[in-house]
C-alpha cells in the first residue's frame, strides 16, 4: 500500500488562502480609505460652498439692514417735515382766521351789546359781555346765524347784573367758525361767503 503525504499540499493551500484574504482585505482597506477620503473631499466641499453662501448672506443681510435704516430714518424725517408742515398751515390759518373773527365780531356786533371776554378753542369761541337787554342778545344770535364765518350760536347763561349802577343782562355764549371749503367742494376756489351770497 503506497501512503501519500498531503499535509505540504494542504498548507501550501492555506498559505494561498491566506494570501488571497490579505491581497483581499488590502484591496477592501484602500478601497475603504478612498471612499472615506472621497466622502470627506466632498462633504468638505459642501462645507466650504455653504460657508461661503453663509457669509455671502450675512453681508447682504448686513447691507439691508442699513438700507432699513435710512428708509426708518427718511420716514421719520418726512414725518417731521409733514408735521411740520402741518403746524405752519395752522398757524397760517389761525393768523388769518383770528383776524377775519375779530372783524366778523365787530360787524355782527349790535347797539347795546358789549364783549368782556373772547376765547377761542378750535373752530368754538366763547363769549361773554354784557347787553341792555334780552332782545339784544337775540340779536346779537340772529345776526351770529346770518353771518358767512359763524355759525350755530348757543347761549350758555344770561342773568341780571349792576354795572356801575346800571341794569345790565350779563351773558355767555357760544358760536362756531365756519372753516373755508375746500377747492374740490362746491366751485373751484369758492368761499363761505361766496356760497353764502348764492344763497341769498
Amino acid at each position: 500500500m503506497i501512503r501519500i503525504n498531503l499535509l505540504p499540499h494542504r498548507e501550501e493551500k492555506r498559505r494561498a488562502r491566506r494570501q488571497q484574504f490579505f491581497a483581499l482585505l488590502g484591496m477592501v482597506s484602500v478601497l475603504a480609505g478612498l471612499v472615506v477620503f472621497l466622502g470627506f473631499t466632498v462633504i468638505g466641499g459642501y462645507i466650504d460652498s455653504q460657508n461661503d453662501k453663509n457669509e455671502f448672506l450675512k453681508q447682504e443681510i448686513a447691507t439691508l439692514n442699513k438700507q432699513i435704516d435710512q428708509i426708518k430714518r427718511l420716514k421719520e424725517q418726512t414725518q417731521a417735515l409733514l408735521a411740520r408742515k402741518q403746524v405752519i398751515e395752522s398757524l397760517q390759518r389761525d393768523r388769518a382766521e383770528a383776524t377775519r373773527l375779530l372783524t366778523e365780531l365787530a360787524r355782527q356786533m349790535p347797539e347795546g351789546v358789549y364783549l368782556r371776554s373772547v376765547k377761542q378753542e378750535g373752530v368754538r369761541v366763547s363769549l361773554g359781555g354784557y347787553a341792555q337787554s334780552n332782545a339784544r342778545v337775540s340779536t346779537l344770535m340772529r345776526n351770529f346765524d346770518a353771518s358767512p364765518w359763524l355759525e350755530k350760536p348757543q347761549l350758555v347763561e344770561i342773568k341780571a347784573v349792576t354795572v356801575d349802577k346800571r341794569r345790565l343782562n350779563e351773558f355767555t355764549m357760544n358760536v362756531f367758525i365756519r372753516r373755508e371749503a375746500q377747492p374740490d367742494a362746491g366751485k373751484p376756489g369758492a368761499k363761505p361767503a361766496d356760497a353764502a351770497k348764492d344763497r341769498k
